[in-house]
């Protein structure tokens, strides 16, 4: 008998289950492979991206993967895409992502850091600041956007980069520390 489980559960039933539960997750993974040529964690053979989205009440046509970590204050426009491994964070105050936005995956936005805590031994506080991303902006996989940043409409923020200064409408910015670059 397994130990925690019920009484009237036996190994036998629990081995069947696991078997349907499998036979029935591998019919989802073939049904989005033939869908839309990928292969996706089991959250998101079990959700829908729009009503991931819409659970937290981001914009109309807004598309977000089931392992994308939301805290706080999150607020997102329309027609945006946030992909898979992201990080969403408003737990330092408000985190406003505009419409037509591209979050690439892994990428991570912050409201909040504990440097100064950890340093100090927990003697001073949490740091936040609201952060702001406008309209239009396409952030590349992992880049990493430090809390208190805005990034201005139709910017371009580049792979792997640390962005921990405003970014200016329109503009690109690439590197780590993120360098500048306007059109």
């Amino acid at each position: 008998m397994l130990s925690n489980t019920p009484s009237n559960f036996s190994e036998q039933k629990v081995d069947e289950w696991l078997a349907l539960a499998r036979e029935f997750l591998r019919i989802l993974a073939l049904r989005k492979k033939d869908q839309f040529d990928r292969r996706v964690s089991v959250g998101d053979l079990l959700t829908e991206r729009t009503d991931n989205a819409a659970a937290y009440g981001f914009g109309e046509g807004t598309t977000m993967y089931d392992n994308v970590l939301v805290r706080g204050d999150v607020r997102v426009g329309r027609n945006t895409w946030i992909g898979p491994g992201c990080i969403l964070d408003g737990s330092g105050g408000v985190l406003e992502i505009g419409e037509w936005c591209s979050i690439s995956a892994g990428a991570q936005i912050y409201t909040h850091h504990t440097v100064q805590r950890s340093i100090s031994l927990g003697e001073k506080p949490i740091d936040c600041a609201p952060t702001r991303i406008g309209n239009g902006v396409y952030i590349g996989p992992n880049a990493v956007i430090q809390m208190g940043v805005t990034v201005g409409d139709r910017a371009i923020i580049g792979a792997n980069s640390f962005v921990n200064r405003d970014v200016p409408p329109g503009a690109r910015a690439f590197g780590s520390p993120a360098q500048i670059r306007c059109n």
